[in-house]
């Protein structure tokens, strides 16, 4: 089952090392590894599983973590062409929201000059909607018209009105940001959070200001930009804290202290700071517990709730090389009753990753098996998920062979 796509991470990693000067020996000794485990991953008999390593060869070699990825993938099953062919027109309409929201002189509308923000706002909803249940596909359909109309709202609606509008765009921005960054584009992700924040900032909101800068955060994981993330959520988190408590507190700026942790938790484990890591996921569960069980806040798009700190405990354990302990973190959860199958999916992949991790590679393919069936594009272009898999093809699951070789063949990683 061994796959021969010349196209493997190993290859790009082998390139940029060339690049930087450095032999096996050295890229090796810095990563903690050998010159023989150095040489199996540049020949694509060992994967690259953990975004800790991948960050930690693209720092020391000085390329782009999407190029080393190899990102996107242009998968042509689960409507994966279908997304990215709209990437195009999105990529205008976010142009042109920059410009709009930076007041540009000679901006026309590109639409009708009536407004029906109540229908936008319906539109917004329903792209939203989508993320959260993790069809890429039908989010990169909505995307493109939705921000022109929302670009022509801009324009010409005044007083209240624009107020709204703005809100709607900060929201379809942070949709289009999640939907870039998935589908591997991390440069127009950064474009549409930049949107998202020229939109907050007209209107000086403090917690949609908190939401953009969970967005922000997100784009920058996705870029490696670890020392980024932190120093943006902190930003953001101190902004904050005169809602937390007392006479002026609001729910939601609780809920976003919590998902801001939990963005600073990821970026500690990549960083490989374990204990870092661990006290973020502490302090999300301390928010998520005054919050109370049932609280999901997917109004804010963050759906920060107990089983998303779940969520993300299980990610940070795999990455800190303590695959059970972040599967244990969060006690007396049901990760079935988070509201977002994209938030689920998240983690049964990352599930996936621990379990195989642990020993329990059967148990992973099935794991990853039941994910794909139930959100097969986000499974599938899913990078840690398509490391996985080439591992458990590597070392043979003969148990759950046949599923294994559906992934596989979804996933398009032979050629």
């Amino acid at each position: 089952m061994a796959l021969t796509s010349d196209e493997h991470i190993g290859t790009r990693v082998r390139i940029a090392r060339s690049a930087a000067g450095l032999t096996q020996v050295e890229l090796a000794d810095h990563l903690g590894h050998t010159e023989a485990w150095m040489a199996s991953v540049e020949r694509g008999r060992l994967p690259l599983d953990r975004y800790s390593l991948i960050t930690a060869i693209a720092d020391r070699c000085d390329v782009d973590v999407v190029w080393l990825l190899g990102q996107p993938y242009r998968l042509q099953r689960g409507g994966g062409s279908v997304a990215h062919a709209h990437v195009p027109a999105l990529r205008t309409a976010l142009r042109r929201a920059g410009l709009i929201l930076s007041g540009h002189p000679g901006m026309d509308p590109q639409g009708p000059p009536t407004v029906d923000l109540a229908a936008l706002s319906q539109r917004s909803a329903t792209a939203n909607s989508a993320r959260q249940s993790a069809n890429l596909p039908k989010v990169a359909t909505l995307l493109p018209p939705l921000i022109e109309d929302l670009n022509t709202a801009l324009l010409v609606v005044e007083s209240a009105g624009r107020e709204d509008a703005l809100r709607l765009m900060a929201d379809a921005a942070r949709t289009a940001r999640m939907c870039l960054n998935q589908l591997g584009y991390p440069d127009l992700a950064w474009v549409a959070a930049e949107v998202a924040a020229g939109a907050a900032t007209q209107l000086q909101d403090p917690v949609v200001m908190a939401a953009v800068a969970w967005d922000r955060c997100g784009a920058l994981l996705h870029q490696a930009s670890l020392r980024e993330v932190v120093a943006v959520a902190d930003a953001a988190l101190r902004d904050l804290e005169p809602l937390t408590s007392g006479r002026r507190l609001r729910r939601e700026a609780v809920s976003l202290r919590g998902a801001l942790h939990l963005r600073c938790a990821i970026a500690h484990a990549r960083g490989g700071r374990g204990d870092d890591a661990w006290a973020r996921i502490d302090a999300a569960l301390e928010d998520s517990d005054r919050l109370g069980g049932s609280w999901y806040d997917v109004e804010q798009q963050t759906v920060f709730g107990r089983g998303v700190v779940a969520v993300h405990a299980a990610e940070a354990g795999v990455e800190v090389g303590q695959p059970d302990a972040g599967l244990r973190r969060v006690r007396d959860v049901h990760i079935a009753d988070v509201p977002s199958k994209e938030r689920r999916t998240h983690y049964a992949i990352d599930r996936a990753r621990a379990l195989h991790r642990m020993g329990q590679s059967p148990a992973a393919v099935v794991q990853l098996r039941e994910a794909a069936a139930d959100a097969p594009y986000y499974v599938y272009a899913d990078p840690m998920s398509r490391a996985l898999v080439s591992d458990l093809a590597r070392v043979r699951v003969p148990s759950q062979a046949s599923a294994l070789s559906g992934l596989i063949r979804h996933m398009e990683l032979v050629s």
